[in-house]
């Protein structure tokens, strides 16, 4: 029982900086998106440069996709915390194909922007912007969907329990980071559309 004790405190101390590693790598992306909507910002305030098109209404069914896959990620961290790990799966799961979900979603907006003639290459590269938002979130979404199945696949094996808390939590951090991301570039393109 000792033993097990001890090692669980190692493995806390081990886990420390990947965690600190995350929030780095939080704290770029972030960086990385302000520094895109800040090019945006600049690059349509000058003459003839304004968004000039009206977001398809699909990317709101993409942010409702991608806030209930935060709800499902908070229910399996939960979940694993009082070891129901039955529950934590099947939230996982969730989480998973709303993600997978979301991109598909993302990749039908880019169709129907298509549809209307509204192409990456445009002489107005206000419009350039929607497509780089989407693919660089879109990125990050990838990544987060490569967590998330690590996660899980983690979670079917007898893993100790401070090692499932761990990769729940990194995969909980930046899920929800993703989440918020998008929201906030969703409403950015409305503030800015026409």
């Amino acid at each position: 029982m000792m033993m097990a004790q001890i090692q669980q405190e190692k493995d806390k101390l081990d886990l420390t900086p990947k965690k600190f590693n995350m929030w780095i790598f939080i704290f770029t992306s972030f960086m990385f998106f302000a520094a895109l909507t800040s090019g945006f910002i600049v690059y349509s305030g000058g003459k003839g440069h304004a968004l000039n098109l009206t977001l398809p209404s699909v990317f709101l069914y993409s942010t409702i996709t991608i806030a209930v896959s935060s709800i499902t990620m908070f229910l399996s961290s939960r979940a694993a915390k009082t070891l129901q790990f039955g529950q934590q799966r099947m939230f996982l799961w969730l989480t998973i194909l709303l993600g997978i979900a979301f991109f598909a979603i993302q990749i039908y907006g880019w169709g129907i922007l298509i549809d209307k003639q509204i192409y990456f290459i445009n002489p107005n590269a206000s419009v350039s912007f929607v497509y780089v938002f989407t693919a660089m979130h879109l990125i990050h979404i990838l990544a987060g969907l490569l967590l998330l199945v690590n996660t899980l696949v983690k979670s079917y094996r007898n893993t100790a329990q401070v090692k499932n808390l761990y990769n729940m939590e990194m995969s909980a951090i930046f899920w929800h980071f993703v989440d918020i991301i998008w929201i906030y570039l969703y409403v950015f393109l409305l503030l800015n559309q026409n």
